[in-house]
């Protein structure tokens, strides 16, 4: 079976339109082997002149669906400049794939950057895409998790300040959050998966002297699981647990907040070249659970300030694909 992937080009401002054109031909084997079609949503001019600036010169292996053309109050899309425009672009693709996907016309969503600024400057008020496909699917507990070679992170609560994080941990979200990330584990072939909970305090709370949050909410959660024969373990300290992660102890950690999360999965997966301080590659998938819809997408940003001189690396976008593929495979074994 042809596994049938929608790709979002995100901002057309940024590094999307150029990172598509190399990952589907990076691909080109398993496209011509028929395990996987991809269909680009966004702006087909994008896609044209990414081509184009990269001189690519074969026949694009994709299906192009433009989700234009936006009114005439909209300006012309400037390479590497945040607008309304590039918002509203990244918007349209966005919807345009989850009515695919809802449709029975492709089988999962992956995403290439958009620009959070630019999403509200088009007024479409969400902190980033999993809020939007929250929105646009009607469902309204999604969970992020991370991933990058063995490490997959999941996370409670995402965009929020600090301050509302406590408020958010609540047994109900715990218990929700679990469930995806056991359903996911599965999917990617684990049997019997090994979790991780970081706790949200210093040192786990350090008996309640340094937060109550993990012995009065947390831990009670996870003795549940325990109780039904999940290898579940914690809350143990966020300074910790991801080296124990990493020392593949665990096959998964499920983080309280955004940063906890994140930070251990970007520090491994942006490879740095130490003589110049810029990005060699960038590696690592975002994945989007709980919801009627699969989508993985790349673990970056737009990269305004080199979009356009064809120097972005296509590696996360390639290997949110191979994920969405895994993944689907995974539910249909």
């Amino acid at each position: 079976m042809t596994i049938r992937l929608a790709i979002t080009m995100g901002d057309p401002a940024g590094i999307g339109p150029e990172i598509i054109a190399k990952a589907v031909r990076q691909m080109r084997p398993l496209i011509e082997a028929g395990s996987v079609a991809f269909q680009v949503c966004g702006s087909a001019a994008a896609m044209q002149q990414a081509e184009q600036q990269l001189g690519l010169k074969d026949a694009p292996p994709y299906e192009m669906i433009d989700v234009g053309p936006l009114g005439p109050e909209h300006a012309p899309i400037v390479t590497g400049q945040v607008s309304a425009a590039g918002g509203e672009w990244a918007y349209r693709a966005v919807a345009r794939a989850t009515e695919r996907v809802q449709a029975g016309l492709a089988d999962a969503i992956v995403t290439a950057p958009l620009s959070k600024e630019a999403l509200h400057l088009a007024g479409h008020a969400f902190e980033g895409h999993t809020e939007l496909l929250a929105h646009l699917t009607g469902q309204r507990d999604a969970v992020m998790m991370l991933a990058h070679d063995n490490l997959r992170v999941s996370h409670v609560t995402t965009h929020c300040a600090i301050a509302d994080v406590p408020q958010r941990i609540t047994p109900v979200r715990l218990r929700r959050v679990f469930d995806v990330t056991i359903d996911a584990l599965h999917r990617l072939g684990l049997k019997q998966p090994r979790i991780a909970v970081a706790g949200l305090n210093p040192h786990a709370g350090e008996g309640g002297i340094l937060g109550k949050e993990d012995d009065a909410i947390v831990a009670p959660v996870i003795r549940e699981y325990q109780a039904k024969g999940i290898d579940m373990h914690g809350p143990i300290p966020g300074d910790t647990v991801f080296i124990k992660l990493r020392a593949g102890q665990y096959d998964a950690v499920v983080a309280m907040f955004h940063d906890q999360g994140h930070i251990p999965v970007k520090l491994l997966g942006f490879n740095v070249d130490p003589a110049t301080g810029k990005w060699q590659a960038i590696s690592g998938v975002n994945i989007t659970l709980g919801l009627p819809i699969l989508r993985t997408s790349v673990d970056h940003g737009t990269a305004f300030d080199i979009a356009g001189k064809g120097i972005a690396n296509a590696s996360s976008l390639v290997e949110a694909a191979e994920y969405a593929m895994r993944l689907i495979e995974g539910a249909q074994a």
